[in-house]
């Protein structure tokens, strides 16, 4: 499946992977075990901006659409992230419309946003693509809002019923820590509905992150269709741990 707005719209699967070491290698290494896209992480990953524009070059090379969720609503760090040439923007903690909009109007170009552009970026092909980026940016850019909050739930009808809010993600940890119940519990899965609804409702997709394997297809049979499977860091450290539980079985005096 090729990664693209209009396909994500359409509600077509796409498989990810969440960033937190801020290295490149793990970007590209994701791309070529065959995930559609990567979440590079600014708001609680490692790495700086060289970190950041280095991945999103190395995911693209190892075949991945490149997502960056930035720290928050902050139209200077969107129109810095942007100029790299990521594939889209995730943006946290999205809890009204108007913060919605407000992010609308940092991502794309006027007329229809307020963000600038310069041909020397990366995303405008360093002046070889300015004006092909200027005519494509607003309808190619995949801009995913995060839903953590029961507040954020309340207003999602409205959130999603924006023009720009592509992806309504939620971000489990958070909604439900906010909502003081348990992922895995009734009220939970409640909320996760009502997102479901508003976003079909108004020709939206919905995302999640999952811990495993079984949760994504719990969540795909929901309804979601850009999911997010666990993370380098995670991925990295449960290989390790496996790897060193079975040699230490089959080599006993290496303790």
């Amino acid at each position: 499946m090729i990664w693209n707005r209009q396909s994500v719209l359409q509600g077509q699967g796409f498989l990810g992977t969440w960033l937190n070491l801020g290295a490149p290698a793990s970007a590209e290494i994701a791309g070529l075990a065959g995930f559609d896209w990567v979440l590079i992480d600014r708001e609680h990953g490692s790495g700086d901006e060289k970190d950041t524009a280095m991945q999103i070059m190395a995911a693209q090379c190892g075949g991945a659409a490149s997502i960056v969720r930035v720290s928050g609503i902050y139209a200077n760090e969107i129109k810095r992230v942007l100029d790299w040439g990521p594939s889209g923007l995730m943006v946290p903690s999205i809890h009204t419309a108007e913060q919605a909009r407000e992010v609308i109007r940092a991502v794309r170009i006027p007329p229809l946003g307020n963000r600038g552009a310069a041909s020397s970026t990366r995303a405008s092909g360093y002046g070889f693509g300015y004006q092909k980026y200027l005519q494509d940016a607003n309808s190619t850019l995949v801009t995913m809002l995060q839903i953590e909050s029961a507040e954020s739930v309340r207003n999602c009808p409205e959130i999603a019923s924006i023009e720009g809010a592509d992806v309504l993600f939620i971000g489990p940890t958070d909604l439900s820590i906010d909502m003081g119940i348990d992922v895995s519990s009734d009220q939970f899965d409640q909320a996760l509905n009502e997102v479901l609804k508003a976003v079909h409702q108004h020709q939206k997709a919905a995302g999640i992150l999952a811990r495993n394997p079984e949760q994504a297809r719990k969540y795909q049979n929901m309804g979601f269709s850009v999911i997010a499977l666990e993370s380098d860091r995670g991925l990295l450290a449960k290989g390790f741990a496996q790897a060193v539980a079975a040699c230490r079985q089959e080599l006993p005096e290496s303790r």
